[in-house]
């Protein structure tokens, strides 16, 4: 009785402080149940002790008793033996008394022994079964954080949608796709502009070696001039060193293209 209303107290409690959803919490529930369970169990531990007192307090003056009786049969033989008839008597009388009273003392300390018996037994009980909610205690606390633990992934699974996911998947494949595609491009026009110089300088190349021939033939044919051939050779040479300068133009061009390119 006094336990439901200590419950109901604390509901109302609970209630009024707006903590009723931590009051039905399970692990709540379950150290509540197990402080019960304890208190109920020690509380039984001193009513033992004190049966198990009582019992002692009676043993002892079972056998105070006991040794009174024999010690009125001793004087009774004592009497007897000096010839005081009377006197034996009278502690005979006594000594029967006592054996009525020792009787039923000694009734009540084998009812006493059978009720602490038992009592040890119920607390052996109790201590094992205390034991054995502890432990379930402990295994249901468990499952209910891991029940917690899932339900918390469970509801952050649940902001997470499919569409959501492939919407940032696409965005980022189309940023890398954008980025890839940049390079690719920035790599295709510095390329075509090497090789676009490397192209002049080889029509150079063409046009010089092809001057050079056609110089020949026509100095062998006779169709050039010895002065004319001196001018051509002048010339020749200008253009040789006006064809190494733009040598060096387009190296030093290509090499800076390049450091821009790596920097880049």
């Amino acid at each position: 009785m006094f336990k439901a209303l200590a419950r109901l107290w604390r509901y109302l409690v609970a209630w009024l402080t707006g903590k009723v959803e931590q009051l039905e919490d399970p692990e709540v529930l379950l150290d509540q149940a197990r402080r019960e369970m304890q208190e109920t169990l020690a509380r039984n531990r001193e009513r033992a002790i004190q049966a198990i007192t009582q019992k002692n307090i009676l043993q002892a003056e079972v056998e105070k008793l006991e040794r009174t009786v024999r010690d009125l049969e001793r004087k009774a033989e004592l009497a007897l033996q000096h010839g005081k008839r009377d006197l034996a008597l009278q502690l005979i009388r006594e000594k029967k008394a006592q054996e009525g009273a020792l009787q039923s003392m000694r009734a009540s300390l084998q009812q006493a022994i059978e009720t602490v018996e038992s009592i040890k037994l119920a607390i052996r009980r109790q201590e094992e079964e205390v034991r054995v909610k502890t432990a379930q205690a402990l295994a249901m606390k468990a499952r209910w954080k891991q029940a917690q633990i899932q339900n918390a992934i469970n509801k952050a699974l649940e902001g997470i949608t499919i569409e959501n996911l492939e919407s940032v998947w696409s965005a980022a494949e189309q940023r890398i796709q954008r980025a890839e595609a940049e390079a690719a491009a920035r790599q295709e026009m510095a390329a075509q502009s090497l090789q676009g110089r490397l192209a002049a300088l080889q029509d150079a190349q063409l046009d010089y070696e092809a001057e050079q021939e056609l110089a020949r033939i026509e100095q062998r044919l006779g169709l050039r001039p010895a002065e004319a051939t001196t001018t051509s050779a002048v010339e020749e040479s200008d253009a040789l060193r006006e064809l190494e300068e733009l040598e060096r133009k387009l190296q030093a061009t290509q090499r800076g293209d390049t450091s821009a390119t790596n920097g880049t």
